[in-house]
Order: C-alpha cells, then sequence, then structure tokens
C-alpha cells in the first residue's frame, strides 16, 4: 500500500523505514513542525516525580541544563515507546502508561501520592488531554513546563497534492489529534474530500479518529493505543 506518513522527524523516517521493510511505500507528508524552546526551567523543586507524554519533550529535554537533575526523579512515560527512548536518556525509574494521557492519571494515582510533592510535565504548548485537571482533581499539584511547539503545517507538496487527488495514496497514519485536525484542514482547503473517499485513516485513538470524522473517511483505530498495535491493524487488513 502507499501510505501517507504525517509524523515530522526524525519519527517520519522510522517509521517510513518500518513501512518500507513491510513492503509498503510511505510518502511523507509532515503535518507539524516541532519548535524547541530554549531557557525554559524545568521547576523541580521539591517535585516527587516527572511525567512525559510525547518522545518531542525528551529529544527537548537532551541538551537541557537541568537534565541530570530530572533523569534523577522517577518518571511515568505515556506509553512503551517513550520510556524506551527515557531510559535512553538516562532515566532510571521509569513507570509504563497505556499509551494515552487519558490513561497516565490512574496509574499515578495507584503509584504515588499528592503528599509527597508536586509532579512535572514536561512537554508541549498544547496537549491532547489535560493531564493537570484530571490530576488535580485527585489532589496532586501538577506543574506544567513547556519545552516545545508543535504548529500545524499550512501546505502540502505538489506530489502528495497529486496523489491525492490522482487517488494514489491509499492510507494516512494519524498518531496525534493536532495532526488529523491538520489533515482535514488540509483536505477540505485543497478541495480533496471527494478524492480523499478512497482512502482509510488508520488512527492511533479514537480521540484522533474522531477529528477526521466531519470528512465521512474509513477509519481504522487499534485495541491499544500504540503505534506498534497500529501498524499490525494495517497489516491485518482490519
Amino acid at each position: 500500500m502507499r501510505l501517507l506518513v504525517t509524523r515530522p522527524e526524525p519519527d517520519a523516517t522510522r517509521e517510513a523505514d518500518t513501512l518500507s521493510a513491510l513492503g509498503h511505500e510511505p510518502v511523507r507528508a509532515a503535518l507539524l513542525e516541532i519548535e524547541f524552546l530554549e531557557d525554559v526551567p524545568l521547576n523541580l523543586e521539591g517535585a516527587q516525580a516527572t511525567v512525559i507524554t510525547s518522545r518531542n519533550a525528551l529529544r527537548a529535554l537532551g541538551p537541557h541544563p537541568e537534565r541530570e537533575r530530572a533523569v534523577e526523579l522517577p518518571l511515568f512515560a505515556v506509553g512503551e515507546a517513550t520510556a524506551w527512548a527515557a531510559r535512553q536518556l538516562g532515566f532510571t525509574e521509569v513507570t509504563i502508561g497505556p499509551g494515552t494521557g487519558a490513561g497516565l492519571p490512574p496509574i499515578i494515582c495507584r503509584e504515588v501520592h499528592p503528599d509527597h510533592g508536586p509532579l512535572v510535565h514536561i512537554g508541549a504548548e498544547k496537549v491532547a488531554f489535560d493531564l493537570k485537571g484530571a490530576l488535580e482533581d485527585s489532589g496532586f499539584e501538577l506543574r506544567r513546563v513547556i519545552l516545545y511547539r508543535s504548529h500545524p503545517v499550512e501546505s502540502l507538496n505538489e506530489a502528495v497534492l497529486a496523489d491525492l487527488k490522482q487517488g494514489n495514496i491509499d492510507g494516512v497514519l494519524l498518531l496525534s489529534p493536532r495532526t488529523a485536525r491538520a489533515f482535514a484542514r488540509l483536505v477540505q482547503r485543497y478541495g480533496l474530500v471527494t478524492q480523499a473517499k478512497g482512502l482509510v485513516c488508520y488512527c492511533l485513538s479514537k480521540a484522533i479518529a474522531e477529528a477526521v470524522v466531519p470528512l465521512g473517511l474509513a477509519t481504522r483505530v487499534p485495541q491499544y493505543a500504540r503505534e506498534e498495535d497500529l501498524i499490525a491493524l494495517l497489516e491485518s487488513g482490519g
């Protein structure tokens, strides 16, 4: 299948290589641009643990002057891929979540207590799930530290546009609600809703799939919000 890979680099290359190894033809079209922020303090004083919900947060943390202090704290990682990247960065005490931000609060509430100090969520300016609100409802103090921003792209390159217009794309992989919204907006902007009817949107979660519902496109969502499960779903034809 010819599949649209919508992630920004370096994740786009990794995902494209995986798809190529499985016999698919990836077509890269990053729908978000990542801007890393500098000179942002991590606000770790008195914190009992950190929370990280994306690998881009870890990329931003890598060169940060307070990284060594951060990796000494226990970490709650959103999923297995983020946990693996966190260990590569130096974190040793890592609790793995189910793959979505919404799945983290029950795990955090089970593992730590609000009386033991604040939590620090290192991440993006905009988040798909209100982790702060959910944890504050359970009595925690959550400090948000913004180390990067993501910006939806405003256009598609001519080659990708031509493929979409000619129906040469079989499916699109969407791994975040913002990416899905960007895809939907661009399809509408270029007047490609009719041409896009034939492709399948492989969405990491139901929340992501909801972003493309207005287009009337077919969606597929794996049982678990993990990239490997999404690719397995694609392979199964489900």
